[in-house]
């Protein structure tokens, strides 16, 4: 007897989407610099207690990677940069911690990181690139490995494969069923979620199966593993159609991890962090901690 599997509905909650987060994992957070970061799931992760992670971050990271960095849950960083602009040019506890040698830094360029990513996504142990040669990246990283092409003897970098055991994106929409739509590009979403062996995607809306079948195309990550319906989940971030970034609130997140990088106080840091991140127990709660006034007065306009 023959039929046709049943599609089954991916949907989970907050807790249960970082579930399988453990001490030691290599996971990803997506998005790009003040835009598109999975903040309400990169919080539960803290929440959770997880350390000595190896976080893969955007090929440009915002705070959400200074905050895990703060909140004590990295051992090794992959990313070529973490700040916020304008903003934070250089993420404070990012500064602080690899200055004091507390984490261990994968030092790369966009072009390695990519070069990374398409490597475990086509399960092959490195990526062979040119670019990076005579530049002080195989000194600063000895994981960039020099090596002579084989068919024409011509010098090359190896870049390791950058295996991910769990990505965490945000994204605009999603069907019950994990097909993900980004509004825009995605940035570097999609060559994350190829990496990754498991995916996990938060979305400010949960649509219909038959309005992603409208226009197929636009489906970035076919096939979440789990996804989390988080409105406003990109807080303090951009959410890209949705609101733009808070720059307010941005600033009181600056200003606490930069008292610790000056003073080496963490009295204000920790206190920021136990307000809007340890205490609440979900999104709810952190939106409420914020303000609702001050959330809902983001526009595309302001």
């Amino acid at each position: 007897m023959t039929g046709t599997a049943e599609r089954r509905p991916v949907l989970v909650d907050e807790a249960a989407a970082v579930e399988g987060v453990a001490d030691g994992m290599t996971i990803a957070i997506g998005g790009f610099i003040n835009a598109a970061h999975p903040m309400a799931l990169v919080r539960q992760i803290v929440r959770s207690g997880a350390r000595d992670l190896t976080v893969v971050g955007s090929a440009s990271s915002g705070l959400e990677i200074d905050m895990l960095i703060a909140a004590g849950c990295v051992n090794t960083l992959v990313s070529t940069y973490v700040g916020a602009e304008g903003l934070a040019p250089i993420g404070p506890a990012f500064r602080k911690a690899a200055q004091d040698g507390e984490i261990d830094l994968f030092e790369l360029d966009e072009a390695h990181f990519y070069a990374g990513l398409r490597a475990a996504a086509q399960r092959l142990p490195f990526n062979p690139w040119r670019a990076g040669l005579g530049t002080s990246y195989p000194d600063l990283n000895p994981r960039l490995k020099t090596f002579h092409d084989p068919i024409d003897g011509s010098l090359l970098i190896a870049v390791p494969s950058i295996d991910i055991d769990i990505a965490f994106l945000h994204a605009a929409i999603s069907d019950a069923y994990g097909n993900v739509q980004h509004e825009g590009t995605g940035f570097g979403d999609r060559a994350i979620h190829a990496a990754a062996d498991r995916t996990v995607a938060q979305v400010e809306q949960i649509v219909s199966n038959e309005r992603i079948r409208q226009n197929p195309a636009a489906t970035s990550i076919p096939g979440a593993d789990a996804v989390v319906r988080v409105p406003y989940g990109a807080h303090p971030f951009a959410s890209h159609g949705y609101y733009p970034a808070d720059k307010e609130h941005i600033l009181e997140y600056v200003d606490a991890a930069t008292d610790w990088l000056k003073t080496g106080s963490r009295t204000r840091l920790d206190e920021y962090l136990d307000c809007y991140v340890r205490e609440p127990v979900d999104n709810v709660e952190y939106i409420e901690r914020v303000g609702l006034r001050q959330v809902l007065a983001l526009t595309e306009y302001s």
